[in-house]
């Protein structure tokens, strides 16, 4: 089969292959045909070493196709099953999960530490566990969830992860409140994802800021009120709080000058909540007084900030009922062999999310 395959951390392009071959489905394992991936910031992380991915690898976490093999063991999934890759399953046993946090399961670490294609003599991961720009992977059978057949690949792709998450963060993490204040820093796919989130819960105001022109005119199609540059922040801030701040600021960038950003922009009281995956030694200070005197809650979330099962239920839900448009955020729709052209347009700025064809 065909794969597209980072070599070395900081490689700017990926190398399509042909004969990559998979490990045999053995027990609790499954195979999935894939038919759709989408291309996520995060992938970029990955092969830029923000985040931490040994290589060779196969990049893509957020997937759907069809079960071909099921391994012993394997109940609840049948060949022909449609199936969105979750890269961070939960196990369903351990105190994370008995409390309802299934975001927080570290079971899924386990997928993460054996290679999961081979080709030319060399064994490849796939990034976090999955590795979903290949035809077809053996994934550890909590990584196959089932995704009704009403829903379209392409659309279950943008489930397994992104879509989860910015949807999420609003709706669970968050709780964004009716007639409330927001400000999303950041209009990537998950940014889009947010404020799709913030409207579905009622907010009366959703700021967007991004420096892409172009994202800022998606953030007002998809339900942003005002969408402005870094720059303009300080002036939308002051023209609609009096200066007090936002509600809700969401940090959907990654990076600690943003996290900063959004914490001046929040209200005393307000909430930021940092939804943006980044670097392991990028620091964010702040001094103790402002953090008791301000009472502003910092709130990290994590793959939507509750159990990924109900946030893909979630999702799936107010798709079918029309409150979120998730065909609207795929700008591209590539097959295979164009997924560098797609990997430079996503580093412009130029796409939310592409969909790879597979």
């Amino acid at each position: 089969m065909r794969a597209a395959v980072l070599h070395e951390t900081g490689q700017e392009k990926l190398e399509v292959h042909e004969g990559v071959t998979l490990p045999e489905v053995g027990p609790g394992k499954v195979k999935v045909r894939l038919r759709a991936a989408s291309l996520c910031h995060s992938d970029l992380s990955a092969m830029s070493g923000v985040l931490p991915q040994p290589a060779p690898f196969v990049p893509g976490h957020e997937g759907a196709g069809e079960v071909t093999e099921v391994g012993e063991g394997v109940e609840g999934l049948a060949v022909g099953d449609h199936v969105v890759v979750c890269w961070m399953p939960p196990c369903g046993r351990c105190p994370s999960c008995v409390r309802g946090e299934g975001n927080l399961c570290l079971a899924g670490f386990a997928n993460m530490g054996s290679p999961n294609y081979h080709h030319d003599g060399t064994d490849i991961f796939g990034f976090s566990g999955t590795g979903t720009f290949a035809e077809e992977s053996v994934v550890a059978a909590g990584c196959a969830v089932k995704l009704p057949d009403d829903v379209p690949f392409e659309v279950g792709a943008l489930i397994g992860c992104g879509v989860t998450t910015g949807v999420g963060a609003a709706i669970h993490t968050a709780k964004v409140e009716p007639g409330s204040s927001v400000v999303v820093i950041g209009c990537g796919g998950v940014g889009i994802a947010a404020i799709q989130g913030a409207r579905v819960a009622g907010a009366a105001q959703i700021v967007a800021v991004d420096p892409v022109a172009g994202r800022r005119e998606w953030a007002l199609r998809f339900g942003a009120t005002e969408a402005v540059a870094p720059e303009g922040l300080a002036e939308v801030q002051q023209r609609l709080t009096g200066g007090e701040g936002f509600d809700y600021a969401f940090e959907v960038v990654g990076r600690s000058s943003t996290v900063r950003a959004a914490y001046d922009a929040v209200r005393r009281g307000g909430a930021l909540v940092v939804v943006g995956a980044g670097a392991m030694d990028d620091m964010v200070q702040f001094n103790m007084f402002e953090l008791f005197f301000n009472e502003k809650r910092i709130l990290p979330s994590l793959y939507g900030g509750t159990d990924v099962l109900r946030g893909y239920r979630t999702v799936i839900d107010l798709w079918r009922a029309g409150r979120l448009d998730l065909e609207g955020m795929v700008t591209h729709h590539v097959r295979l062999e164009g997924i560098n052209d797609a990997v430079q347009q996503m580093r412009s700025g130029e796409a939310l999310r592409t969909v790879i064809d597979l």
